[in-house]
């Protein structure tokens, strides 16, 4: 009982210190940066736009909301790829691996990194490209715990590194994910979740990239280390509910829910549904609303305008074990430009 009161109070303070951080400035809509933290490569949470704040479960939880971490059965790997902006050459890899540790912890580790291709070198003296080429290195590494406590609360915590670099130049920072769900009902069918993420300091590009080679009266040359301006990361507070609607003890249907509160744009809200026959064969599809402040032009327009979808299928590795799979994930989200965004992924649930 102590434990519940413990959690009760760790879900009321972190709420009101969420909202405190998040007070919500469209003013300061494009100030941030390292934007590839809002990036959802796995496809499962895709299909919903990543409105599953309070069911969402395993190594997808690293990124969404940490306190999901330890709602596994024992331990999960993933494996994912995006095909971002379609037409534009870039991808989104992602790895991930959730472990228990005891009867209520457990342990997680995702790898994102973006994949640009090769981009043409080019100067001002040679405008057309110099013939060679070169691809920017983003990546991020999250380390997560979560716990459960009395199978009603769990709590978790990220810790994640950010980097971004080329050749001659690189910024690095670190972030902070702290999430909390809720689950109550009589088969533990309404969910409740709360997560704040993307806090850290500021990043800000060093090396020998700023570095300007310059003469001076005399024949000298002398080098100019230019300094440049940090920025803050995009950090979020997102609030969310989910219901199971359970039908004939064979199928669900999942309702979903939730509120994001972004720092450095616009406020968003959305819903969705999931249904699940047998948790062998889902469909699921979202529609996520950004709120807007007058008649924003075609650029302050939100890239996904809206509409998500997606599917799954878990094939069963052993008789004896039910909760033994390898999932193939699939989801689709609509774009103002290009030709959407495609995610596929494949998880082992052991």
């Amino acid at each position: 009982m102590n434990k519940k009161i413990y959690s009760i109070i760790f879900l009321l303070v972190f709420g009101g210190m969420a909202l405190q951080v998040h007070a919500g400035n469209p003013d300061r809509q494009g100030e941030a940066g390292a934007y590839e933290l809002l990036m959802i490569p796995y496809a499962r949470t895709a299909g919903l736009h990543a409105m599953t704040t309070a069911n969402v479960s395993g190594v997808e939880s690293i990124r969404i909301n940490p306190a999901g971490l330890s709602r596994i059965n024992s331990t999960e790997i993933s494996f994912s790829n995006a095909v971002y902006l379609s037409g534009t050459g870039i991808n989104m890899n992602a790895f991930g691996v959730a472990r228990k540790v005891g009867e209520n912890g457990a342990i997680g580790m995702s790898l994102m990194a973006l994949d640009f291709g090769d981009i043409p070198v080019t100067t001002t003296d040679q405008p057309e490209g110099t013939g060679t080429t070169f691809s920017p290195s983003f990546f991020n590494i999250g380390l997560s715990y979560a716990h459960t406590f009395e199978n009603k609360v769990t709590v978790g915590i990220t810790l994640r590194g950010v980097s971004e670099s080329t050749a001659d130049i690189n910024a690095f920072a670190f972030a902070v994910d702290a999430g909390v769900q809720y689950v109550t009902g009589e088969n533990d069918n309404f969910k409740f979740g709360i997560s704040l993420r993307n806090v850290g300091g500021k990043m800000r590009f060093s090396g020998e990239g700023l570095n300007d080679l310059t003469d001076v009266d005399g024949g000298y040359q002398i080098t100019l280390s230019q300094r440049s301006a940090g920025y803050e990361l995009p950090s979020m507070l997102n609030i969310g509910m989910s219901y199971d609607f359970l039908l004939g003890g064979t199928a669900r249907l999942t309702a979903v829910g939730n509120f994001t509160s972004n720092s450095f744009s616009q406020d968003q809200l959305g819903g969705g549904l999931e249904f699940s026959l047998k948790e062998l064969f889902m469909l699921r599809a979202g529609y996520r609303y950004e709120f807007k402040s007058g008649s924003p032009s075609e650029a302050e327009r939100p890239l996904y305008t809206g509409l998500s979808a997606g599917a799954s299928v878990a094939l069963p590795l052993s008789k004896e074990k039910k909760n033994t799979k390898v999932s193939i994930d699939y989801a689709y989200r609509h774009t103002k430009i290009f030709n959407g965004t495609h995610n596929i992924g494949v998880r082992f649930n052991m």
